[in-house]
């Protein structure tokens, strides 16, 4: 009974205050670098909407009711040049996301993989050049003429699906302003 608090409770102790020291640290780190990577986040998102609508000068999110489902959110050039759409898909290997820049006449300027989980070397191939290319200037009239990846068809699919979304969301858009 002597070594009860000796054997016992004091390593208890010692461990809780240790950890309670180092979740401390963690959320004084966590407050410290949040604010940084939300910047690093918001400027990575600005160079892939200047990448994929370069005519753009700056964009800000617009709101869509009824947005088709693949559409996250919408972002209309101030200079009127057009829209960026950023897509959420799930493909063969997991979800993708994608952007999507179409400019004011409904003709897709170029398309970009943020993330993705496809196979490496099959579904993959969607976030390069030649398939992601081939989007280059197709409206929704000629979205037919996009091929497939041999092999990779669910992840095609998937990331042809996302892109019709936002060339249907952009017809919304245009439908609302008219």
């Amino acid at each position: 009974m002597k070594n009860t608090f000796k054997d016992i409770i004091k390593p208890v102790l010692v461990l809780a205050g240790i950890c309670l020291v180092i979740t401390a640290l963690l959320a004084y780190i966590n407050s410290v670098t949040a604010p940084v990577i939300a910047k690093a986040e918001q400027e990575k998102a600005q160079k892939a909407m200047a990448e994929v609508l370069p005519e753009g000068d700056s964009f800000t999110l617009t709101e869509l009711k009824n947005a088709p489902e693949r559409v996250e959110e919408i972002y209309k050039a101030d200079n009127g040049k057009g829209y960026v759409f950023m897509l959420t898909t799930k493909g063969y290997g997991g979800e993708m996301k994608l952007i999507c820049g179409v400019n004011a006449d409904g003709a897709i300027q170029a398309t970009k993989t943020l993330s993705h989980a496809e196979t490496s070397g099959l579904g993959s191939k969607t976030a390069e050049d030649p398939y992601k290319s081939q989007y280059n200037g197709k409206t929704a009239d000629t979205l037919n003429e996009v091929d497939a990846i041999t092999g990779a068809t669910i992840s095609s699919k998937a990331y042809k699906s996302a892109i019709e979304d936002a060339l249907k969301a952009f017809d919304m858009i245009k439908g609302a302003e008219k």
